[in-house]
């Protein structure tokens, strides 16, 4: 379920009028993951690396209550849930992209994920959530040994967007550089950056769960 509220009633009511009109209201943050823990998780559980990612970006933003909330057009909307969309390489040589309703239940987003994804790979059509759910773009360049990306700003797609590359891979440790992109009258620079420190714990703690 999504509404619409006052943005002078939310702690945000100073950053909406900052930034709804700025013309470039994206701010990205760079941090290197170690994903060693991820790593040893997907192996032994024979989880997909990308899912294991989205569900932990998922786990992450979802202690943050500004993650619920998205500047649309000239309103501030507050949302229920997460998903988390990653893009999927079709069948005929195509990409769509797929969102993904986050739970906390790593088996079940894992069945979701499969599920979902191979129907986009076999459709060739995006599974779109609509405005149900708030969603967290991903995209996993994981061939590619990149230090991260800026996306484009297209003026009507303000959701958080997280890029990443190949894993980086030694002998005790691996690590994976991500960009972070985020609309600035949804989140400011320190809980932005404490996010990805949350990220971070979350994934050194997926042997805990």
């Amino acid at each position: 379920m999504v509404k619409e509220i006052d943005s002078k009633k939310t702690k945000r009511a100073l950053a909406f009028e900052l930034w709804m009109k700025a013309p470039m209201p994206m701010i990205t943050l760079f941090k290197t993951l170690d994903v060693s823990t991820l790593l040893r998780v997907s192996h032994k559980y024979n989880y997909k690396i990308n899912m294991l990612i989205c569900w932990c970006i998922g786990k992450a933003a979802s202690h943050w209550e500004e993650f619920y909330m998205l500047p649309v057009g000239d309103k501030l909307l507050q949302y229920d849930g997460l998903a988390i969309s990653t893009v999927v390489k079709t069948h005929d040589g195509g990409i769509s992209t797929c969102d993904i309703p986050f739970t906390d239940n790593l088996e079940q987003f894992n069945a979701a994920y499969i599920k979902l994804t191979s129907q986009v790979y076999d459709s060739c059509e995006t599974h779109n959530l609509g405005m149900e759910y708030m969603v967290i773009g991903t995209s996993a360049l994981a061939q590619y040994d990149i230090d991260g990306a800026v996306n484009i700003y297209a003026g009507f797609y303000n959701n958080p967007f997280v890029i990443w590359g190949k894993i980086r891979r030694k002998i005790f440790c691996a690590s994976l550089p991500i960009s972070f992109q985020f609309h600035h009258t949804q989140l400011d620079g320190i809980p932005a950056a404490e996010f990805l420190e949350d990220l971070q714990r979350t994934i050194r703690r997926l042997n805990e769960r």
